[in-house]
């Protein structure tokens, strides 16, 4: 953005500061200045809009108007192929904000439900083996070969994507810049892409 717009002021905070970057939005925003807060992706997907929201209450003053994005659920479905065609869950593997056991609850019940999945932070340093363990808890309800993708970089330099299987990507490495697509019990590979049919008649 800054190469873009060099003239305007840029404030920045690092990594797990998204409280005092938002209050530092708003504290600028109530002095009566136009201040964007900028995320990646989409701001209401595990971005910073809600949190905006939950902090605006202490600046009444302060108008509030969210520009919607594009996820990496979408953007990395588009590049698998049409792996969310039919009903899907969003799952984060963080722990940082909600607690592992919630997130196995919800992978359970994701997998129960034969949900289409998408994983958000499969991994990083401290988490390397989250993404083996969500796996491990899916494969109780999928079958091993459910057709399963990842991307990495999606819509960087150096974006790559591979079609898999569950049983496959449960010893898959990957880290914090890959979001994983875990299809349903219809997910089938199309040339080389990863394809969840709606359920049309006669196709």
């Amino acid at each position: 953005v800054e190469e873009y717009l060099p003239e305007k002021e840029y404030l920045y905070t690092g990594m797990t500061k998204e409280v005092d970057r938002c209050k530092m939005a708003l504290e600028k925003a109530a002095e009566g200045n136009a201040v964007s807060v900028v995320c990646s992706g989409d701001a209401g997907v595990y971005g910073m809009a809600g949190l905006v929201y939950e902090l605006s209450v202490d600046y009444p003053d302060v108008e509030i108007d969210i520009v919607p994005g594009i996820s990496a659920v979408l953007s990395g479905s588009a590049v698998l192929g049409a792996p969310i065609g039919h009903d899907f869950a969003v799952i984060s593997l963080s722990d940082l904000l909600t607690p592992w056991e919630l997130i196995e609850k919800r992978l359970a019940l994701a997998g129960e439900g034969d949900f289409c999945i998408c994983l958000y932070n499969p991994s990083s340093h401290k988490r390397k083996d989250y993404l083996k363990k969500a796996c491990e808890i899916l494969l109780k309800f999928k079958g091993e070969d459910t057709i399963c993708g990842y991307v990495r970089n999606i819509g960087r330099e150096g974006e790559e994507y591979h079609i898999t299987n569950l049983l496959e990507l449960r010893d898959t490495e990957v880290d914090m810049f890959t979001t994983v697509f875990i299809g349903n019990s219809n997910t089938k590979v199309i040339d080389n892409k990863m394809v969840t049919p709606r359920g049309y008649k006669g196709v």
